[in-house]
């Protein structure tokens, strides 16, 4: 009896110390994006506390389990990911049941046979469930076109709020059926932005949720003519908020579209002509023209 009390109290001391470095593994990848994200938007700021706060991470890490997080860091963008219906978010392929089931029993961390990523089971979580429609008859999509529509365009905010914009964000993604749950997906962008705001420069911010699988990336656009304030290290408001849903595989290339997005709109022209559009229609027909060049 006391045998069996006491492997089960080992077993479940097992459990929690892996969903603890899961948790540590998956917020250290997330100021590393965030890292990224601020190097192709605003290449000088200072982001001091957030090198502090990924080399705390990094040591109180178990070395072995650090280790392995650089090597397989240093062979692509991502260093663990989440099994999404049986497959690795990462490189597409299914996965064993029984590693499957393996994994979320959480008794040790394990990598995809595959890819060699670092694997984890994620509990519910917002899901992509539609790609911008294409009409019969129109030539293959372009540029921003691939994955955004005027259906998802918002020429006036409602709220001035930060939190309030990011729902309103949110649903319309829900209402216009490109996600299955506007309110998860508000959820993980709070937690986001608890890592680093993601205002920058010139009034834009770069709201979003990473690991939304189903699907391709997914942009919704609002307008805040009068500005909404991201975070005390935001500098100035933010007019043009860009909400992006992401999912695991398009990791890499949100950074080139943020980069592409925050070239574009650095100059004041250009964020003048998109605050100008009163509809959702010139906002998109503006927003196409004014990234024909940058968004490929």
């Amino acid at each position: 009896m006391e045998t069996t009390e006491q492997n089960g109290n080992t077993l479940n001391g097992r459990r929690a110390s892996t969903h603890k470095t899961i948790n540590d593994l998956v917020q250290l990848q997330e100021l590393l994006v965030a890292r990224a994200q601020q190097a192709a938007t605003n290449p000088q700021a200072r982001l001091e506390q957030l090198e502090q706060n990924i080399q705390s991470l990094f040591q109180s890490l178990p070395p072995d389990v650090a280790s392995r997080f650089k090597r397989i860091e240093e062979r692509g963008p991502l260093a663990i990911v989440p099994i999404a219906n049986g497959i690795c978010s990462a490189c597409g392929m299914s996965l064993p049941v029984s590693l499957v089931h393996t994994v979320h029993k959480a008794e040790t961390l394990h990598q995809c046979p595959t890819c060699g990523r670092m694997i984890y089971y994620r509990e519910a979580f917002a899901r992509r469930v539609r790609q911008p429609a294409a009409k019969r008859g129109e030539p293959p999509k372009i540029g921003i076109e691939r994955f955004s529509s005027q259906e998802l365009m918002i020429p006036q905010l409602v709220s001035g709020e930060r939190d309030d914009v990011i729902r309103e964000l949110c649903m319309k993604l829900e209402h216009e059926g490109f996600v299955d749950d506007g309110n998860k997906l508000f959820e993980e962008a709070l937690k986001r932005e608890a890592i680093v705001s993601t205002a920058v420069e010139s009034g834009l911010a770069f709201p979003h949720v990473r690991g939304v699988e189903g699907g391709g990336l997914t942009l919704a656009l609002g307008l805040a003519p009068k500005g909404v304030k991201f975070g005390n290290g935001a500098k100035g408001a933010s007019k043009l908020i860009f909400f992006m849903a992401i999912p695991t595989a398009a990791s890499a290339f949100y950074l080139k579209l943020l980069a592409g997005l925050a070239r574009t709109f650095e100059k004041e022209e250009n964020r003048k002509k998109l605050l100008e559009a009163t509809t959702p229609e010139k906002l998109w027909k503006t927003l196409l023209k004014l990234t024909k060049s940058t968004i490929q």
